[in-house]
């Protein structure tokens, strides 16, 4: 059983020590280049500050929308620097409509692209570059609604790439010369994104499953390997603990048995990432939104108009750069943002309307019950972030996600004991996890990111990052030991089986 393990962690070794060394180098780049993407921040700060009198009303904005009952979401933002009515419907798909006359907006087309590039770098030129269904900054599905997408170069100092929907006309991505050239080294290095053909490549799913597979079986058979190699007790005749006296295999003997844990915990939890089979998906039935908002904002709104609304935040010294009418349990409301996403609810008050920073925790856990069909088993008000929800940088893939506090945590007693978290800011669910959810955070996130929020703390400044590189630099040197190894080994067997020798 021994030489079985040795043999295959050499071969398994042979195998994924190049690549291994690879996503340890391209994991370090990551930590502070993430893939392109366009935070929700981002796009507000782009977008100017509506005018008060601005705008048509949103009933004369859905009179336009061939079928308004599948309107989901009413939104005033800004297009081209014009402001637009979105009407979103099923699938994310939406109908703009120009706030000041009333017309839908045509396809947007190569012009429109410029301006909205234009609006997004004001006084930068743009240089049209043409339409793409998906190149290698743009693979996330978030961006599926929009596709194809207009690429714009802009002539700014950082040479800026940014993407424009071609169904909405917005700037939905934007990716700086150097974001793309660090992310050759990181994001589209470590997620392999070379071999992938479209957006949903089951071929590059399963290379990437398999890949990672091997990876963790090299790993722990060489950790068992080393441990079972090294002496606890006396030494070997050289007097060291370990067998081997030649410089690559003692130190990568030694530095498996510092490092190999963490190798194996990465490697591992880079293949959870993958979600192999499955095997994370939600158990049940999911939280329904519909249910707790109780109505289409399609068909129930607060009967204010536009202007008076807008007008009275900025009297509170709120400065909306979007809107977007909400219902709660049959109760309209507006939530307002502005170019910091900072949110402000608008709703009734008597006769009138009244602006506040958040709802009430008690109106927020009166109405939560309506997410799932079960009892609810725990309420908590939640003004620090928990294991599960909580905000990570903009470096990382999860950046452009909000996780605004406070926020209402739902204990559901349902099948898979889900938990739903509500945006005191917003009033809209913004994350739900079931046990098997929760169970992926712990063997991906954490194994591979170490996301505590204890950890990601601005008090604890670059701690979390310095720690992370310093055992990226160990699994490195680990690996390249192991590479220096595999080319010797290969150059033993070619010469052993070269013409002329016998095999």
């Amino acid at each position: 059983m021994r030489r079985i393990l040795y043999l295959i962690h050499r071969w398994t070794g042979i195998a994924m020590c190049a690549l291994m060394a690879l996503w340890f180098v391209s994991g370090m780049v990551m930590l502070f280049v993430g893939y392109p993407k366009l935070t929700p921040a981002e796009r507000l700060a782009s977008l100017p500050p509506l005018a008060a009198g601005c705008c048509i009303e949103p009933a004369q904005a859905l009179a336009r929308s061939p079928d308004p009952a599948q309107v989901t979401a009413v939104i005033l933002t800004s297009i081209g620097g014009r402001p637009h009515y979105q009407l979103v419907g099923q699938g994310g798909r939406s109908l703009q409509v120009d706030a000041a006359t009333g017309a839908p907006m045509p396809r947007p087309d190569a012009r429109a692209a410029l301006a909205a590039a234009s609006m997004f770098k004001p006084g930068t030129p743009g240089r049209y570059i043409g339409l793409v269904e998906e190149d290698r900054w743009t693979r996330s599905r978030s961006l599926n609604p929009h596709r194809p997408l207009h690429v714009v170069e802009l002539g700014d100092a950082d040479a800026t790439r940014v993407y424009v929907s071609s169904t909405t006309g917005q700037v939905v991505l934007d990716a700086p010369r150097a974001e793309r050239l660090w992310n050759f080294a990181g994001s589209w290095l470590h997620w392999l994104y070379m071999l992938r053909q479209q957006n949903t490549d089951p071929v590059w799913t399963w290379t990437l499953i398999g890949l990672a597979a091997l990876g963790v079986l090299s790993a722990a058979t060489g950790m068992v390997n080393g441990v079972q190699r090294w002496r606890f007790r006396g030494r070997y005749k050289s007097g060291a603990r370990t067998p081997y006296r030649e410089f690559a295999m003692r130190w990568h003997h030694l530095l498996g048995l510092m490092f190999g844990l963490v190798l194996c915990t990465w490697v591992f939890s880079g293949l959870m990432s993958m979600n192999p089979l499955g095997v994370f998906n939600a158990a049940g039935a999911k939280p329904d939104a519909g249910a707790m908002e109780g109505a289409s904002p399609a068909a129930l709104r607060l009967p204010q108009p536009v202007a008076q609304v807008l007008a009275l935040l900025y009297a509170q010294s709120f400065a909306p750069h979007e809107v977007e009418w909400r219902v709660l349990a049959g109760e309209p409301f507006i939530v307002a943002r502005d170019g910091d996403n900072h949110t402000r609810i608008v709703r009734a008050a008597g006769d009138g309307i009244a602006v506040t920073a958040q709802w009430p925790q008690a109106q927020l856990a009166a109405h939560a019950h309506r997410l799932l069909p079960y009892p609810v088993h725990a309420v908590a008000w939640l003004t620090r972030a928990d294991a599960y929800y909580y905000q990570r940088g903009d470096a990382s893939m999860y950046g452009g996600n909000e996780r605004r506090l406070p926020a209402l945590r739902v204990v559901f007693d349902d099948p898979g004991h889900t938990w739903a978290y509500i945006d005191a800011g917003t009033g809209q669910l913004a994350l739900s996890l079931d046990r098997t959810q929760r169970v992926g955070r712990w063997l991906f996130n954490f194994l591979h990111s170490w996301d505590l929020p204890a950890l990601l703390a601005p008090a604890q400044g670059r701690a979390r990052e310095v720690v992370l590189v310093l055992l990226s630099l160990g699994g490195l040197l680990l690996s390249a030991t192991a590479v220096v190894i595999a080319l010797r080994r290969l150059g033993r067997l070619r010469s052993r089986t070269a013409p002329g020798q016998a095999p």
